[in-house]
């Protein structure tokens, strides 16, 4: 029965709940060997950098789980000179990682548009248009995304968190800053400006289930997203629902193999119901096991985030607790990084964008309808 169901080409929300909930290691060996095979064969065995560039945590948002909350006084802020940061960008043009992320805490000022706008503007030049740019900077009006967009960014992340509204509610303060249809229509906007667009989740919230997660899958299927960037929930210390997490005895070696094993279940059956879309292993995987990044691979992610990161602030910022690579030097990541990708068989795509599948699949559909 188990084979039958890995192998179908339609998954019901009910498969997907029976995937997320396999616990016996032969099962889950066989939908993460299942998982690879399909990325294989829909996006190859090539795994594609993001060269992530964290370049200020100051943020307007107060995220009840994020480190770098607006509240979170125990951070020392910071913003990242401009030099500095095309020289981040030129590093890893040089090294040819193929793109950057540029993320930040959330601003919507003026002053903060602009200056990001002028920024891709600038990382296109240096790079002679060849570094793709993502950009992770939160909520914005469509009309800021197509600014951004104009001025040479393609691919935009924006994390749902979640696609359950009343769980959302419990991960925010509320005082109209935080809505979860807010953020969809970001999404949405996102979509009909041009760029790839990403979202995720988190893994293992508290009162978060396996519907909910089934949820998730069909969420991103719904919205057509092209990337995706999730990870298992990870506890910082100095944020209400982390203290909360390990008042309540939920934080122990236990409860975070279980998250672990959820978010590795969640890339695999992702994978499965989605073949031809980008999947992040994520840096919060590796904070919960030395080689959660190769086992994430494994379980058929094919994009990676090495941090270039100016050393100097990396730990500030910690958006969870045990964050890795916060004391490496970027040369030291590159190193790193593919000496993980090569020991799962797989190869760096240097010099490529690494560009989702999906979006070109989707849209010469589209062309073809039009036609």
């Amino acid at each position: 029965m188990l084979n039958t169901l890995l192998h179908q080409t339609h998954f019901t929300k009910e498969d997907i709940m029976t995937l997320l909930s396999l616990t016996k290691p032969e099962e889950l060996q066989a939908l993460y060997d299942t998982a690879y095979a399909v990325k294989a064969a829909n996006v190859g065995r090539v795994v594609y950098y993001r060269g992530l560039i964290e370049f200020s945590n100051r943020c307007i948002k107060d995220c009840l789980y994020f480190g770098i909350r607006r509240s979170n006084e125990e951070v020392e802020r910071f913003d990242t000179k401009r030099e500095d940061i095309l020289a981040m960008a030129q590093w890893s043009y040089d090294n040819r990682y193929g793109s950057l992320t540029l993320q930040s805490g959330e601003r919507q000022d003026e002053a903060f548009i602009s200056y990001i706008e002028g920024l891709v503007r600038d990382i296109k030049a240096l790079s002679h248009g060849e570094l793709g740019i993502t950009l992770c900077v939160g909520e914005q009006t469509e009309e800021t995304y197509r600014r951004w967009f104009d001025a040479g960014a393609h691919r935009y992340l924006l994390r749902i968190e979640t696609s359950n509204p009343n769980l959302y509610q419990t991960l925010h303060p509320q005082d109209g800053h935080h809505q979860w249809l807010v953020r969809k229509q970001c999404l949405e906007s996102l979509r009909r400006i041009g760029y790839q667009v990403g979202t995720g989740d988190m893994i293992g919230l508290p009162h978060q289930t396996i519907e909910d997660l089934a949820d998730d899958i069909l969420f991103y299927r719904d919205m057509d997203i092209d990337m995706i960037g999730m990870g298992p929930y990870v506890v910082h210390h100095h944020t209400p629902i982390g203290k909360a997490v390990v008042e309540n005895g939920l934080d122990s070696d236990e409860e975070k193999l279980r998250r672990l094993q959820l978010g590795l279940k969640m890339i695999a059956v992702t994978r499965l119901v989605l073949p031809d879309v980008n999947i992040a292993s994520t840096t919060a995987l590796q904070a919960l096991h030395p080689l959660g990044r190769e086992l994430g691979l494994k379980a058929g992610a094919n994009v990676l985030m090495p941090i270039v990161t100016l050393p100097k602030f990396r730990s500030q910022y910690l958006l969870y607790d045990n964050k890795p690579c916060v004391d490496e030097e970027p040369n030291q990541c590159k190193h790193c990084l593919s000496a993980r990708v090569a020991s799962v068989g797989d190869t760096v795509g240097l010099g490529k964008w690494g560009d989702s599948p999906h979006f070109y699949h989707k849209n010469k559909k589209s062309d073809l309808n039009v036609k």
